[in-house]
């Protein structure tokens, strides 16, 4: 990012996409992916509504609730790639070591605005979370600054809501029509229009699911005794 604030973007890519079990540009490894997601799904079983609504292969940025230690954008995007058959990354990769080079390679951005924007510049389908809150109901505050990737970018902004149940296997994920920013307005205006109105839109989402609440970590051990396989 250059010092005024703005992001230097390289050209779109023109280059094949990587072969299905090639480890591509961004450091994700499709082979880690599976594994994970593999074992992921002993303990959930993701219901996921409104993937009609994603781009089949243009950018879009992803923007769903999560409640604390949920991990609900990464499972988020773990359903939205085996249902688009596309790689799908997700923001919120550590900035450090071990755990930042195997966020990477399961699809993991860091929460940078310029990170997002080259993602979204690429085409690429991307997964953020809003603040995570400590209630299922309750959706938290979205950043604006993630938000104007999309806006800068010209890229698809859907609403999606998430629920799963702590001593259950179902798990819930509702994706909304998508959103664009005003065209009458410039600059930080239009994130935070749009930001707001992202975060409206999933807590009307969430108004029409059940009951169920977020998990936690522990939840994802398929044999935790937490809710099992």
């Amino acid at each position: 990012m250059s010092t005024d604030g703005v992001v230097a973007l390289r050209p779109r890519r023109t280059a094949p996409a990587p072969a299905p079990h090639e480890i591509d540009d961004w450091g994700r490894d499709p082979r880690a992916v599976g594994i994970v997601w593999g074992a992921a799904r002993l303990r959930w079983h993701v219901t996921l509504g409104g993937d009609q609504l994603v781009p089949k292969r243009a950018g879009a940025l992803v923007v769903v609730n999560t409640r604390r230690y949920a991990l609900a954008p990464i499972y988020t995007a773990f359903a939205l790639a085996e249902a688009l058959d596309r790689p799908v990354r997700f923001v919120g990769r550590p900035d450090v070591a071990p755990a930042g080079p195997f966020v990477q390679r399961l699809g993991g951005l860091l929460a940078r605005a310029d990170e997002v924007t080259r993602a979204l510049h690429d085409g690429d389908l991307v997964v953020m979370g809003a603040e995570p809150t400590a209630h299922p109901r309750h959706v938290g505050r979205v950043d604006h600054r993630l938000i104007g990737a999309a806006v800068a970018t010209g890229t698809k902004v859907l609403p999606a809501a998430t629920a799963s149940a702590p001593f259950r296997r179902g798990a819930r994920i509702e994706i909304g029509s998508p959103l664009t920013a005003n065209r009458k307005r410039r600059g930080p205006l239009a994130e935070l229009e749009l930001a707001d109105q992202v975060r409206e839109r999933i807590a009307v989402l969430l108004g029409g699911f059940g009951g169920v609440a977020t998990g936690t970590p522990l939840d994802w051990l398929p044999f935790s005794g937490m809710g099992g396989a």
